[in-house]
């Protein structure tokens, strides 16, 4: 299941997605975000669907390999939806023993279940088709309007960078961790939820030890690179918007619209 966790994770290919500015697809990340929250009525899912069919398409990373990172969080969603059908009130359809399943239990637990698998599909596009540094540069551009109230656009920009970056390799050491443990007699995969809970521990404690090594150790490297940031720091390539960026937005752009007329209809 480890690897089967994307989220944070860059797969290089020579696509139109993959060229554009870094500043385009977060803003159009957030848009996109927005827009499954704006949404009231299930048609306007499909035109969500086929929005991200295309942006796929375009990026040429496999939809099997954007899917597999919904393996995580089934029990998220699974747990999402039994919450819906079972607390909201409404017309009874179906009876589990002292439960009921209501109408509009159905249909919010069916909204959030699409909500949360589109949430993760389409955000994981942004991650997958730009590389750290580029995202470091786009967060920190968007952000430098705000310098002049205090904000340290550089800073903010480094940590989530930094942290989006160490996501795949805690991965990676979390699975190596996993199988000397289960080398050892660990049982990660008992069905007893107390069991599995006290067999964490083993796996934890090397976990944080590690990330907290790694941390200091990139610190170290940084300070001894007498590394700033910030003001005055130049960069081998400039990012700078072109012809297919402002493509980009209008159809970004027209795509909002249409959700936003569907929510007034």
């Amino acid at each position: 299941m480890i690897k089967d966790i994307t989220i944070g994770q860059y797969y290089p290919t020579n696509s139109v997605v993959h060229k554009l500015d870094p500043r385009v697809k977060l803003i159009s990340t957030f848009i996109f975000m927005s827009s499954l929250f704006i949404i009231n009525q299930f048609y306007p899912y499909v035109l969500v669907l086929a929005f991200i069919i295309s942006t796929l398409k375009l990026s040429k990373i496999p939809a099997n390999y954007i899917l597999k990172g919904l393996k995580p969080i089934m029990f998220i969603i699974v747990f999402t939806f039994a919450i819906n059908i079972f607390m909201i009130p409404g017309n009874t359809v179906f009876e589990i023993g002292p439960l009921g399943i209501s109408d509009e239990g159905l249909k919010q637990g069916s909204f959030m279940v699409i909500r949360l698998i589109l949430l993760v599909v389409g955000t994981s596009l942004l991650t997958l088709s730009t590389s750290p540094i580029e995202l470091t540069d786009g967060i920190e551009k968007l952000l430098n309007p705000f310098k002049k109230i205090g904000v340290p656009a550089h800073e903010l920009a480094m940590m989530m960078t930094i942290a989006l970056r160490f996501i795949p390799t805690l991965l990676d050491e979390t699975d190596k961790i996993m199988k000397a443990q289960m080398g050892r007699g660990a049982d990660f995969e008992s069905k007893n939820i107390i069991s599995r809970a006290k067999n964490l521990v083993p796996l934890l404690v090397p976990l944080f030890i590690s990330a907290f090594r790694r941390a200091d150790e990139l610190a170290m490297a940084m300070e001894a690179r007498c590394y700033r940031g910030g003001d005055n720091r130049t960069r081998m390539n400039q990012i700078r918007m072109s012809k297919k960026d402002y493509i980009a937005y209008s159809i970004v752009f027209i795509y909002i619209t249409i959700i936003i007329i569907t929510r007034m209809i």
